[in-house]
């Protein structure tokens, strides 16, 4: 492909995503009744014409994206870019997910005083409140209690009753959310990266404008949008010397998802470091005062939302869904049925213990991160990114966008370095692991490799810019730290 200017990878961008956002009109993840009529189901052939458009433009959004991120563009230009990019898909129907079915239907349960954490949509009633929203969750989760923290319960619950369960509104409703936290990433990734001498509009470029952003954030309307966004905004408060300010805010994003909680330990990493006094008693403050002020939080939001506390037993509802991403589910399926034709051994069993070891791995290396941050040898933000990372491929269960819980905190302190560069070429290699309707054909595997393939081999070609967080940045930690005792 011929070079072209950042403003000509900003039309090839936005004409793909004006692609996906038709083919998603005939293919995206359509209600089971829309009472509106505005998207209907259609047929099979106008269904595989749309789901054509939707990959061929989601290519062309890709390729643009990639190119963009060498042009050379500002944060000005990227923030229009971003906004180019974004508009289509507001408001088209849920794509690449039917997730948001589920939020609407857990917030109709909430206003009609079902217990979410121990029952899913299928309570319903199918002419009620809701009941369109419930029909239209995928197979899996009809019967599936909520994993989600009562904060965003609170946000499900107000936009259900405002629209009345509608599906157009209340899908748009959510979206609006999906877009409040879009804006709180790309103001947190800018502070984050100026606060550790990183390039915004770099940091912009992985971290927002990121395809896998755009189409599960945006598209897909994920929450965890809204947690990375409060999670980041949190982190961003913490650096400055707020650390108590941060620590709330993080408790909010717990309350939307768990994984958010990680944040406090590099929180507590910071808090520690700038604390005086004995050695015990900061290492006492650091792990225990950020979570302190996130634990009240959560209580709050609890109390106040009327949900109580069954969130604390629903966190390992998602992990009984197999996910083929998951690295340890898949390793533990292969070895369980090996042993069952060796030994007739059960299966199950020793998927769990998989696992679990994976989990046990997973959290030996966050606190080797945790602990290089406290002697100085990684910041505290980066070793927040590479947890997240860790913490996703090493879980038992793993979705495309999972990726970007640590994808956007990487964004801000390595955007141009090893570990960015492959995220960047996960980010555009899980795109087509799903299909516009939300379903995951094993064709998009296929497509995952070839884009992995592809994405290496460029990355290989381009001269590597060191720009690591391995040693002190132009504004070191230790500012941060002075701020933290001020």
């Amino acid at each position: 492909m011929r070079a072209l200017s950042a403003v000509g990878y900003r039309r090839l961008g936005a004409i793909g995503s004006v692609a996906v956002a038709v083919g998603g009109w005939g293919a995206g993840s359509l209600p089971a009744r829309d009472p509106w009529g505005i998207w209907p189901a259609y047929g099979p052939g106008v269904t595989a014409a749309a789901a054509v458009l939707a990959y061929a433009g989601l290519t062309l959004l890709v390729v643009a994206w990639w190119q963009y991120g060498r042009a050379g563009a500002g944060v000005r230009d990227t923030l229009v870019t971003l906004v180019w990019w974004a508009a289509p898909l507001v408001l088209t129907p849920p794509l690449y997910s039917a997730d948001v079915y589920s939020y609407i239907a857990q917030g109709a349960m909430v206003i009609e005083g079902h217990d979410v954490y121990s029952a899913g949509p299928s309570v319903l009633d199918p002419a009620g409140l809701g009941g369109d929203a419930a029909a239209s969750v995928g197979r899996n989760w009809t019967d599936t209690p909520a994993p989600y923290g009562p904060f965003f319960l609170i946000l499900a619950r107000l936009v259900t009753w405002a629209t009345g369960g509608t599906i157009v509104p209340a899908v748009l409703g959510m979206r609006l959310i999906a877009l409040g936290a879009l804006v709180l990433i790309v103001w947190a990734l800018r502070r984050l990266a100026r606060e550790y001498g990183r390039s915004e509009s770099g940091a912009l470029w992985l971290g927002a404008l990121n395809p896998l952003l755009l189409i599960h954030v945006v598209g897909g309307i994920h929450n965890d949008g809204l947690m990375i966004g409060l999670m980041l905004a949190g982190t961003v408060l913490a650096t400055r010397g707020r650390w108590v300010a941060g620590s709330a805010l993080v408790g909010l994003a717990m309350m939307v998802k768990s994984p958010a909680a990680l944040a406090l330990l590099f929180i507590g990493v910071l808090v520690g470091r700038a604390a005086t006094g004995p050695l015990v008693r900061r290492v006492a403050k650091g792990l225990l005062a950020p979570g302190l002020v996130a634990g009240a939080v959560a209580v709050a939001a609890a109390l106040l939302g009327g949900t109580g506390f069954g969130w604390l037993r629903s966190q390992g509802v998602a992990g009984s869904i197999h996910t083929a991403l998951s690295v340890t589910s898949d390793l533990g399926l292969v070895l369980g049925e090996l042993l069952h034709l060796l030994i007739g051994s059960d299966v199950e069993p020793v998927k769990s213990a998989v696992q679990t070891l994976g989990l046990a791995a997973a959290f030996g290396l966050i606190l080797h991160f945790a602990w290089r941050a406290a002697n100085g040898r990684l910041t505290a933000v980066h070793a927040l990114g590479l947890s997240l990372v860790v913490l996703v491929v090493l879980s038992p269960m793993v979705q495309p966008w999972y990726l970007l819980w640590g994808v956007t905190v990487i964004a801000a302190t390595e955007w141009r370095g090893r570990t960015g560069r492959v995220l960047a070429v996960l980010s555009a290699a899980l795109v087509y692991e799903t299909h516009p309707s939300g379903s995951t054909p094993a064709y998009g595997f296929v497509l995952v490799g070839v884009v992995c393939v592809v994405g290496a081999r460029l990355v290989r070609r381009e001269r590597a810019v060191p720009d690591g967080p391995r040693i002190p940045e132009r504004r070191t930690e230790g500012d941060l730290h002075a701020r933290l005792h001020h």
